[in-house]
């Protein structure tokens, strides 16, 4: 590539318009998200019934009542506002992203800006593919593990609800029921999402790093077993204490380490091509 096609845009202009132009980017950012965080706040209450599904979906396996319930009279209200609030960033996110571009674009080489667009769309997607296999997949496993250990039967809750009166049985063992919280409920499952989501931006952080310089494809290959027992720390950290739903981040986490340094990999060759290309490496040289 020449270097007239890859020079840097024309941005010579003072300190004092860069922060203009920086201010004017976060405030339509700020009202994009104020827009969508009221657009989401209208459907706030459909947002945490998606949400509660895989709990409501295991009390239903159990023959119990799929209910929430709030032990403060603010607590539903502000559980909404926080939905709110997460759904506005990211239904607003790609205004912020394209904000954000616009900001820095100018200071980047164009072939830094076509090396960094594909993972502009990708890091979002890999976000909500793991959010999705958080919420279809591993929240219904990790809820139903917990719930487990609740022995409710549904003449105990009828009692606590009042649909029936309470009476003394005599010999009866003392018995727990789980009336789940609306907001500690919500909480698990945001957790769940936003660690798989998280996780899922493993290829995007590696390929950025191996774009660098920063690592490479045998190296990542070399400290593969110190990356086994990351993974396995990472997953004992970010999920609640059952094996099943560490062992499926742990395979998840993995899997995206392998494809890492395939993506890794495609990157050193091209980069090998290019200098080839450019007379800087000879045809037997490498990397």
């Amino acid at each position: 590539m020449s270097a007239e096609n890859d020079e840097i845009e024309d941005s010579s202009a003072p300190l004092i318009e860069h922060l203009a132009e920086l201010r004017t980017r976060l405030i339509r950012s700020v009202i994009a998200f104020l827009i969508a965080m009221i657009a989401c706040f209208t459907v706030a209450e459909p947002i945490l019934n998606f949400l509660a599904q895989p709990i409501a979906e295991v009390l239903r396996a159990r023959g119990e009542s799929p209910q929430l319930i709030f032990t403060a009279p603010q607590e539903k209200f502000f559980v909404l506002i926080r939905i709110s609030v997460i759904f506005g960033i990211g239904l607003s996110f790609p205004v912020i992203a394209h904000q954000l571009w616009r900001f820095v674009a100018p200071g980047l080489y164009r072939s830094e800006k076509n090396a960094f667009l594909p993972f502009i769309v990708a890091s979002p997607a890999l976000f909500l593919l793991g959010a999705a296999f958080a919420h279809y997949v591993v929240t219904p496993l990790a809820m139903n593990f917990f719930i487990g250990f609740s022995d409710a039967i549904p003449a105990l809750v009828n009692i606590l609800s009042g649909q029936e009166p309470v009476g003394v049985v005599e010999n009866q063992e003392l018995r727990t029921v789980f009336l789940g919280s609306v907001r500690e409920s919500l909480d698990l499952s945001l957790k769940f999402i936003f660690a798989f989501g998280l996780c899922f931006q493993l290829p995007v952080l590696l390929t950025l790093m191996g774009m660098a310089g920063l690592v490479s494809a045998e190296g990542l290959g070399n400290v593969r077993k110190y990356a086994v027992v990351g993974i396995l720390v990472l997953a004992a950290l970010v999920t609640p204490p059952d094996v099943i739903t560490q062992v499926i981040l742990f395979v998840v986490v993995y899997g995206l380490y392998e494809v890492s340094i395939q993506l890794v990999r495609v990157v050193e060759r091209r980069r090998e091509k290019r200098l080839r290309a450019e007379g800087v490496l000879d045809e037997d040289e490498t990397l």
